[in-house]
């Protein structure tokens, strides 16, 4: 496990770095998504990466790694819009956005490492496809819930499936890097 844990922390990192570039180019513009919007962005990542897997060709020269990048990090800002709420302009600083994405991906971290000691690693085995698919999976559920007034009756919130999207996403990283 301490090879997972030092993966996680080398692709994270790559992922915040990227993050925080933006950051500086607009600001945390991304406050004014409703989850049906964050969702969508996710879900178009998603499908692009599909797309790339099954044709191995990209007119507009998107990567797999980068748009993992991306999932990780609009994940990230899925959980953050959850718990506050989505603005109709920009009403954070770029540090307060930074601070709020460092907590949701020390959370992540944290389940990680929890799902890992009890599942056993068992994603290692898991193909890219397949993880990717489970991420499809995921929005999936997001997109019913939310259509559901984010009612469940006997399953996770969206918060848990953002989660869930956060690490799979930073596991098929590792994959790549391997």
């Amino acid at each position: 496990m301490a090879d997972t844990n030092k993966q996680f922390d080398q692709v994270t990192a790559q992922c915040r770095a990227i993050f925080i570039d933006k950051m500086k180019d607009y600001g945390p513009s991304w406050r004014i998504f409703r989850l049906h919007g964050i969702t969508d962005q996710l879900y178009i990542k998603i499908c692009n990466i599909r797309q790339r897997q099954e044709t191995g060709v990209s007119l507009v020269g998107d990567d797999i790694e980068g748009n993992l990048r991306a999932v990780v990090n609009y994940g990230i800002m899925a959980i953050i819009q959850d718990r506050k709420g989505y603005a109709d302009s920009i009403d954070m600083s770029s540090e307060e956005a930074t601070e709020l994405y460092d907590q949701v991906l020390k959370e992540a971290k944290e389940l990680m490492l929890r799902k890992n000691h009890d599942y056993g690693e068992a994603w290692r085995e898991m193909s890219k496809e397949g993880i990717v698919d489970m991420i499809l999976a995921k929005i999936i559920r997001i997109k019913t819930i939310i259509a559901h007034d984010g009612k469940t009756i006997s399953s996770e919130g969206v918060e848990g499936n953002y989660f869930d999207i956060i690490n799979y996403a930073i596991f098929d990283l590792i994959h790549y890097d391997n």
